[in-house]
């Protein structure tokens, strides 16, 4: 049994009122598009497009945009470090956003930066075992009875609602959580609601205790992505612990939870993972659906309101790399499912990845387009994926825009895998990254080069897209498997599109991945608190293999570009134009092995971020880019002008008409700012 401990008051609520701040002019409902000047998803808007019609901000005057503010993420906690990923919303003059380890909410001031108030979460023990409790990529926004609400989830899987205007939680909404220091309203844990119905729980001998959340031999979930209100309900997804951490079989569905967005009742439960009677059960043999786990929803989920449905990426089953205790092909890991948000009842779905043991999880969250194919107006949406392919569907029925072709891939040696047979191509739009590995693919700049690169390749089991994995201790001495590549598209840098136009613009990166299978008990720590489950995994991913790492003379193995932002027409399906992201790096253009060559510009090691708006398709490089703010030309993608920023770009960046000005907000990071937020403006 669990105890509930007596744990002492930590911390309550964090309220600061800083300045008075009165909203003026009407509160809009959530899902009204036309509100010229708002970013009311961290999207921009339902269809995740990261578009806005403002153009203020343009080719001629771009040059001129200065620092307006920058608010500071790490004075929210430690740890902020470079994954801070959170998009602002601006609603009604004010900004929204969270930072640090603890989600702080924070409400901004859009002309100054200064922090209106905030709202922080109590400590609870389930905080300490949230997964990617840095990674919070923003909250959600709706209107209730004619007043604005912010909804925000937490590391601890609790749901929260606010008085947009104070920061106050939400009187009359949610359940009183019995644990020190939590307000008796605005809040729900979800935990049990998720719980309810799960055959591991009702069959176990654990009390629930709220404040230490599911015992860790059952399993363990938090959340990554805000929920998204859809025609006044409130759609949660969630997030595991990466699976190339994992060495138990065990673990908790990732279902998806939806709840009153007026009152926080729990309305529906969606089973990521079918049980007896659902559609999709028989994907599981051998009972694994009983104990297997994860099949998050980690990505941003997007919605189309007028249809009334939600659409939601989802990740691959428990264990990277390693799927012989979960036998079939595991719906709905790795798919793609529009759920009615009224019911929860499935619309339709698409599985991208059969069985999927290559970590090939959708992570970006599906955008949504109104276009013409062959002359027929469709409604589309569109999946970016690891494996460099934009699947399109009909969103409204399901069906895939172009011909999609089930196609033999090769098969597993790893003892007792069962591998899909095939796995689902698109015939368009074509890939927009490179899929396998030969020998073409490597490096070129010199014959030399080329030659130490083949030595290094001849290490390593190559192949087609869907390589599989190979064990340590290979017969054949290969050092492990390559799997290219490896996150064409990903939540580091998500698409965005221009809903006028049709075209989509993709940030992809070239990288390959390289990891060894193991016996699950070489790598397993019984003492690690992210442990999760009791059975130990016959097999489990090791990252032993190195291959991005092995290119000759510390050069990139790969042919460059390295990045690039790809324009594709969905109108067509056809791919417009690619450019580099981001010049040459310096360690290439001044590499003693390469001095007198004419060097191609290569783009650097990241992905780009983008946003689209009226006129501009504007980019920041990531990462490893230099700290920049590119405005292009969306037609022919040729940089027309240029900005420096006070750091890297990271994730996302986002615009607003304030006060007559309109503002770009970036997200950037380094060690001098280490997770903030930096506002443009003209003069």
């Amino acid at each position: 049994m669990i105890k509930k401990r007596n744990r002492p008051f930590l911390e309550g609520i964090v309220i600061a009122i800083t300045t008075p701040f009165l909203f003026w002019g009407t509160l809009f409902s959530q899902e009204n598009p036309g509100l010229e000047g708002e970013w009311r998803y961290i999207g921009g808007n339902a269809s995740h497009t990261r578009y806005t019609p403002l153009d203020q901000i343009n080719a001629d005057n771009f040059e001129e945009l200065e620092i307006a503010w920058i608010w500071r993420g790490d004075n929210y906690g430690p740890r902020v470090d470079y994954v801070f990923r959170s998009t602002p919303l601006y609603i009604d003059g004010l900004l929204y956003t969270v930072a640090g380890q603890r989600r702080t909410v924070a409400a901004i001031d859009p002309s100054t930066g200064e922090t209106i108030w905030t709202y922080r979460e109590p400590h609870t023990t389930r905080f300490d075992r949230g997964m990617r409790n840095n990674y919070g990529k923003g909250v959600t926004y709706a209107e209730v009875n004619g007043s604005g609400v912010i909804y925000t989830t937490t590391p601890g899987f609790f749901l929260h609602a606010l008085d947009a205007e104070t920061g106050r939680p939400l009187e009359n909404w949610g359940a009183s959580v019995p644990i020190e220091g939590f307000s008796q309203t605005g809040v729900v844990d979800m935990l049990p609601d998720l719980v309810s119905d799960w055959e591991p729980w009702l069959t176990s001998d654990y009390d629930y205790d709220p404040y230490e959340g599911i015992p860790r031999e059952l399993g363990n979930l938090s959340t990554s992505s805000p929920p998204i209100v859809v025609n006044g309900v409130v759609i949660v997804g969630n997030v595991h612990e990466q699976g190339y951490y994992q060495t138990r079989n065990e673990n908790i569905p990732g279902d998806i939870l939806a709840y009153d967005a007026e009152t926080g009742e729990f309305l529906w439960k969606f089973h990521v993972i079918p049980r007896p009677g659902e559609f999709g059960h028989e994907t599981w043999e051998n009972d694994a659906w009983k104990t297997t786990g994860d099949v998050s929803s980690w990505a941003p989920m997007s919605a189309d309101p007028e249809l009334g449905l939600v659409y939601i990426p989802t990740n691959p089953p428990t264990m990277d790399f390693y799927g012989g205790f979960r036998p079939g092909d595991n719906l709905y890991g790795t798919s793609i499912i529009a759920l009615d948000v009224e019911t929860g009842e499935r619309v339709w779905h698409f599985q991208t990845v059969h069985h999927d043991i290559w970590n090939f999880d959708n992570p970006a969250a599906p955008v949504l387009l109104d276009v013409v194919v062959d002359g027929v107006p469709t409604p589309i949406v569109v999946e970016t994926t690891k494996q460099g392919f934009a699947y399109t569907f009909n969103r409204e029925t399901g069906e895939p825009v172009w011909p999609m072709e089930e196609r033999s891939v090769p098969q597993s040696e790893i003892p007792g895998e069962q591998l899909s047979p095939t796995q689902p191509f698109p015939s368009k739009p074509a890939a927009f990254q490179l899929q396998g590995l030969t020998e073409d693919d490597l490096i070129d700049f010199t014959p030399e080069l080329r030659a130490a690169a083949i030595e290094v390749m001849k290490d390593y089991r190559t192949g087609p897209l869907f390589n599989p994995p190979i064990q340590v201790g290979h017969p054949s001495g290969l050092r492990s498997f390559v799997s290219c590549p490896s996150g064409a598209s990903n939540i580091f840098g998500p698409p965005s599109a221009d809903p006028e136009s049709g075209v989509l613009y993709v940030p992809t990166l070239r990288s390959c991945r390289s990891e060894n299978v193991v016996p699950g008990i070489e790598m397993d720590d019984p003492y690690d608190p992210m442990t999760t489950g009791e059975t130990i995994s016959d097999w489990v991913v090791a990252n032993r293999g190195d291959f991005m790492g092995r290119g000759p003379q510390g050069l990139p193995i790969l042919k460059p570009p390295y990045s690039e932002i790809v324009a594709i027409d969905m109108n067509s399906g056809d791919h417009i134009w690619a450019q580099p992201n981001g010049d040459t790096p310096e360690r290439i253009k001044n590499h003693p092995a390469l001095q007198g060559l004419d060097i191609p510009k290569t783009g650097v090691p990241s992905h780009p971020i983008t946003m689209v708006t009226k006129s501009l398709l504007i980019s920041a490089e990531g990462g490893a880019g230099a700290p920049v703010l590119h405005a292009l030309d969306k037609s022919t993608g040729d940089i027309l002008g240029t900005i420096d920023l006070p750091a890297t770009g990271r994730y996302g960046m986002m615009s607003y008409l304030h006060e007559g000005a309109q503002y770009i907000v970036v997200q950037v990071s380094s060690a001098n700012y280490p997770g903030a937020l930096a506002a443009l403006r003209l003069p």
